[in-house]
């Protein structure tokens, strides 16, 4: 399977050619790594195990299918030039070919099994919430996201930079640019950042418990191989384990009104240090709890 898949990596990797060319932007010391590519054709970069299995389950049916109509064709343009009227003045009289029946058969059942046995395990790796080492509350809203670090007693909204822009509509106006400027992002990340982000530590399992305050929203991270449906009146789980410090952005998936595509979603992938360096923050800031003071002893 993986000298099956090589071809296809390869592919992808050249459909992401003009992401090299562009300067990495870093964002608290943190490379943006998931971000949509102007003109790109590939997938974000994958940073968990599910992406990269949804990748690989990918490539592998790209190949199927491509040996498929390569095969069809040739099979067309073969009849096409071996029966016409000039070579074949006299038709076929039969209508059937048991050996011909058998194939066509067989050989898709194969091919089925083939995808639902490299499928079906990927698809329980999905659902099977694993335990968690944090859990994050993600609550859908018209149009921005609370979130609510169960175990750590606090929570936030995170609105999209620049919403509600000046005169009320979504646009990059110079105030919106010096907001993003300020949280240090460029305009590249207009439509994508947000005022406040989600941070994890990288290497933890994170399990997010997903629901919608209004309407029925989506939490989409592409990067991780996440998107899950926000339901009002469901709790849906998913879970990711990201391998690779860096910026992430997602969005909305799911149409929930008229300002759906300014709901995105920033999630910040640091060190287990940073991480606790920013939880005490955090706690301080949205809930109000002072971080412990150290007395040295003499």
């Amino acid at each position: 399977m993986k000298h099956l898949l090589s071809l296809s990596g390869l592919m992808a990797a050249f459909s992401t050619v003009p992401a090299w060319a562009q300067d990495n932007l870093r964002i608290d010391g943190l490379e943006i790594i998931g971000e949509p590519i102007d003109g790109g054709l590939g997938f974000q970069p994958a940073v968990t195990r599910v992406a990269q299995d949804i990748h690989d389950l990918d490539h592998l049916i790209l190949i199927i299918i491509t040996a498929i109509t390569l095969f069809v064709t040739a099979l067309i343009l073969w009849v096409a030039f071996r029966y016409n009227r000039k070579r074949n003045p006299v038709a076929a009289s039969f209508t059937h070919h048991t050996p011909v029946e058998i194939a066509w058969t067989i050989a898709p059942i194969l091919i089925l099994v083939l995808i639902g046995a490299y499928s079906l395990p990927i698809l329980f790796r999905q659902q099977e919430i694993p335990t968690a080492d944090l859990t994050i509350k993600a609550t859908g809203n018209q149009w921005y996201w609370t979130y609510d670090y169960i175990e750590e007693g606090f929570g936030f909204d995170s609105y999209m930079i620049g919403a509600p822009a000046v005169g009320g509509e979504n646009r990059k106006t110079p105030e919106v640019i010096e907001q993003l400027e300020a949280a240090g992002y460029t305009e590249q990340q207009f439509l994508l950042a947000t005022d406040t982000a989600v941070v994890i530590p990288v290497g933890k399992t994170i399990v997010v418990q997903v629901t919608g305050s209004d309407v029925i929203h989506s939490w989409a991270m592409p990067a991780f191989g996440v998107k899950q449906d926000a339901v009002p009146g469901r709790l849906a789980e998913t879970w990711f384990t990201a391998e690779q410090e860096g910026v992430y952005f997602g969005q909305c998936s799911e149409l929930c009104g008229n300002a759906h595509a300014y709901m995105p979603i920033t999630v910040k992938v640091v060190s287990e240090e940073a991480y606790a360096d920013w939880l005490d923050k955090a706690k301080a800031e949205y809930a109000g709890i002072e971080a412990p003071v150290t007395v040295a002893s003499k």
